[in-house]
């Protein structure tokens, strides 16, 4: 055979055959999809598939058939098999398909279990969401941390987290000092930040939800992570007149106290509220059945903690307040109030931390912390908050009720069947919140 004849001949045989990285798993085993050509009898379409060892399960639209598999042959062999037969137009395998998922190449991302494993909030297919709507990261959206502080800028003493870009932050304010520096001396605030934003598939630390969008560091909380009422009331106005979209509250009032009592908080949050800020805050870690303020404010989005078993973690407050439950981290809470908390709860496992990094010794060494509570909670519902705004996913310019009942309403119900007050209206689920 001339060479000239011999290249189509090949090229041939090569589109016949299955692609060369395809495995088994890529298919659903046992089935074929064939469509004959047109014109060809039912008796010869009966006569290929008997020949196959196939017998017709459905017809699809278009005119093709799906046919399982009875002789026990593969796939493969199978679909050769057709190929041969010249009535048929082509015959191929029922291939899957899956959630086109973003895997960032951040070595501490293998430790993120509340951002992928069974029971995290399914980041991965969230970010591929996000980029396809021209938002990667929730570019374009501003989260107000307030908290100890981040550890954001190079100044004296001071050093930025190695996994935080620069350009990440916008200016912010210590309500503690006074100043326009509010650097995190007690490591929190840095770890709640990293949560919502620290850089993403960088190869260098962890991931971030939302680690497109802008922070705006504003300290409330002092080296012993305390904090006040006037302090806090003016970081919320301060937040919101400086243009957030989202405010994340990663603290908590003594459970007893009363709106009553904080009545400058109250009006920060309705004031916020009213300017189209939503706002996310922890529910509390004393085990209590009341949500501790500020979370339990109504303008406010209370969030509770689970475990990586997807159990209500054992420090966390409940109660009717309750608005939604994210990763926290920790040993799962000693329960057995439903058929969820029967089938997930373990209470011999010692439970994983939510990993991000902040710095360990001094204001200079950063690494790896795990840490748990609501505290860590609520962050992964302000990157979520951050990623529905920048996306558009509710078009220009939600309301922060549209927000927060959009939220809840993609969650994972667990607990009791619709809402209850261990598990709000469920586990918050970023992907399910972009389709």
């Amino acid at each position: 055979m001339p060479i000239r004849l011999l290249f189509p001949a090949v090229l041939a045989l090569l589109l016949l055959a299955l692609p060369a990285a395809a495995v088994a798993s890529d298919y659903v085993p046992g089935e074929v999809i064939v469509k004959y050509e047109d014109g060809t009898s039912a008796t010869s379409e009966a006569a290929a598939e008997n020949a196959a060892g196939t017998a017709s399960e459905q017809s699809l639209p278009g005119g093709s058939q799906q046919l399982a598999i009875e002789d026990g042959q593969s796939v493969s062999q199978t679909v050769a098999e057709l190929r041969d037969d010249p009535g048929v137009a082509y015959a191929v395998p029922n291939w899957k398909a899956s959630a086109a998922s973003f895997s960032p190449n951040d070595p501490g991302f293998r430790l993120q279990w509340n951002l992928f494993d069974a029971f995290g909030i399914n980041m991965p297919e969230a970010w591929s969401l996000a980029a396809d709507r021209g938002a990667p990261g929730g570019r374009g959206a501003l989260v107000a941390v307030l908290d100890s502080g981040v550890a954001f800028e190079n100044r004296g003493r001071f050093r930025r987290a190695p996994d935080f870009r620069r350009d990440t932050f916008v200016h912010g304010y210590d309500f503690i000092a006074g100043d326009r520096h509010p650097d995190d001396v007690f490591s929190h605030g840095t770890h709640v930040a990293g949560t919502i934003a620290e850089a993403t598939n960088n190869g260098l630390g962890e991931a971030g939800v939302a680690y497109g969008a802008r922070i705006m560091p504003l300290r409330v909380l002092d080296s012993e992570g305390a904090g006040d009422a006037a302090a806090i009331s003016r970081a919320v106005r301060y937040a919101t007149v400086h243009h957030a979209d989202v405010i994340n509250l990663s603290l908590e009032f003594p459970a007893e106290l009363r709106a009553s009592e904080i009545p400058d908080v109250i009006s920060a949050l309705r004031f916020a509220y009213r300017r189209g800020v939503v706002v996310v805050a922890a529910a509390g870690n004393q085990a209590d059945h009341a949500v501790a303020y500020p979370a339990r404010a109504t303008p406010v989005i209370a969030v509770g903690a689970t475990t990586i078993t997807g159990c209500e973690a054992d420090y966390s407050n409940a109660g009717k307040d309750l608005d939604l439950v994210a990763p926290g981290g920790g040993v799962d809470a000693p329960s057995s109030r439903s058929q969820w908390d029967i089938d997930h709860c373990r209470l011999d496992s010692p439970g994983k931390s939510i990993y991000q990094q902040t710095f360990t010794r001094g204001v200079r060494r950063f690494g790896v912390v795990g840490l748990e509570g609501t505290s860590m909670a609520a962050p992964h519902v302000a990157g979520i908050a951050a990623l529905v705004i920048a996306t558009g996913r509710l078009g220009p310019h939600p309301s922060p009720a549209a927000v927060e009942q959009h939220l809840e309403a993609t969650a994972r119900d667990a607990g009791e069947p619709g809402f209850d007050p261990y598990y709000g209206h469920g586990l918050v689920d970023a992907a399910a919140a972009l389709r």
